[in-house]
């Protein structure tokens, strides 16, 4: 397996931050690079779940390095080939959205459209309460987009919110491995 420089970014979904910071680790620990990028609200936002100033902390002490949170620092990412791959972990439904419909208003957004103009992957480990409602239609979208890739999803809650899915945040590395050979890692629902 071939140690990558991946360019890691979180947007808003705030639950999924520890699961996420917990990824980046487990990626460090095993010999890749990290560039952290935030999305603004990911950046900004304090919430029930922890301030963002403490998350914004603790991810450049683990990273060894300041977090991306402008479009202008961003946008470089694909000319001067940063990165080797893209995790959008955690990737909000609005992202995603802005994804697909080519809104570049977030620094996520940026560093995705500036990698994915270099013909290289972006693996996407999606959480949001409406993936299996308005954000289907973008889901299937994102599917069929060259270089884009899924870390395969699961209901969260199927009972209480039917139309949530949440990446199993676990296979992450493996689908980073898999996307750098082209390859979207089976089977995307779990």
């Amino acid at each position: 397996m071939k140690e990558y420089t991946i360019g890691y970014a979180l947007c808003g979904s705030f639950c999924t931050f520890r699961n996420s910071i917990s990824q980046i680790k487990k990626l460090i620990k095993n010999g890749f690079k990290i560039v952290p990028i935030m999305s603004f609200n990911a950046a900004s936002t304090d919430t029930k779940f922890g301030k963002s100033s403490d998350f914004k902390q603790e991810i450049e002490d683990i990273c060894n390095r300041k977090i991306i949170c402008t479009i202008p620092d961003a946008e470089p990412i694909g000319p001067k080939k940063m990165v080797d791959v893209l995790a959008i972990c955690p990737c909000t439904g609005n992202t995603l959205g802005k994804l697909c419909n080519a809104i570049t208003d977030t620094p996520v957004i940026m560093a995705a459209k500036s990698h994915l103009r270099i013909q290289r992957p972006v693996v996407i480990a999606l959480a949001t309460n409406d993936a299996l409602g308005a954000s289907a239609q973008n889901i299937g979208k994102a599917i069929n987009t060259k270089n884009i890739f899924f870390v395969p999803l699961k209901q969260d809650d199927p009972e209480n919110k039917p139309q949530s899915l949440v990446a199993n945040f676990d296979l992450l590395e493996k689908t980073i491995n898999m996307a750098m050979t082209n390859t979207q890692i089976q089977p995307l629902f779990l």
